[in-house]
């Protein structure tokens, strides 16, 4: 796990909230502050679909909306003409990144064990953090898929001209 405090916050909420860098990414939850608090529970709720609607759209099976379904929602809440007091966005790695990441033979860890990969944006009295984190079904004592996860979102954030410094 690490911890990027984002150097140019305007870039990185233009990459965020009006580019699709992030789209591929799943939301669990979101927790804006503005002018009241506004949760976001990403789970998609299946009982809300009719079962024509599941079977044609493989995507509403995941446990998690994609965050380009929920950005719109979530830039509407957050631009406006003051800066949100706070905002705490919990994101899932989507499937292609997450599947690359499991094919590198720096990877030790059995690939069933794990659940997801995180990425926490923080705002909060104008800093943004990035934090990186590691899910797993069990127990794990193995750091290689963390430390992959952090090289890999640094190299990420690096290629989208996104300037960090690590904590």
């Amino acid at each position: 796990m690490i911890a990027l405090e984002i150097s140019n916050i305007k870039l990185f909420m233009n990459k965020l909230l009006n580019s699709e860098a992030f789209d591929s990414f799943y939301l669990e939850e979101a927790r804006i502050t503005t002018f009241n608090e506004f949760y976001i529970d990403g789970r998609i709720q299946k009982e809300f679909y009719t079962t024509e609607e599941l079977e044609e759209n493989p995507a509403l099976l995941k446990e998690f909306s994609l965050w380009k379904e929920l950005r719109p929602c979530c830039f509407s809440l957050i631009r406006g003409n003051h800066t949100p007091l706070h905002f705490k966005l919990v994101l899932h790695v989507g499937d292609s990144f997450f599947d690359k990441l499991l094919k590198s033979p720096e990877l030790t860890v059995d690939p069933s064990l794990i659940k997801s990969l995180q990425l926490i944006i923080k705002y909060q009295t104008g800093k943004l953090t990035c934090i990186t984190g590691t899910a797993f079904h069990t127990f794990v004592m193995d750091k290689s898929l963390e430390s992959l996860w952090d090289v890999a979102l640094k190299k990420s954030f690096i290629a989208m001209g996104i300037d960090f410094s690590e904590n």
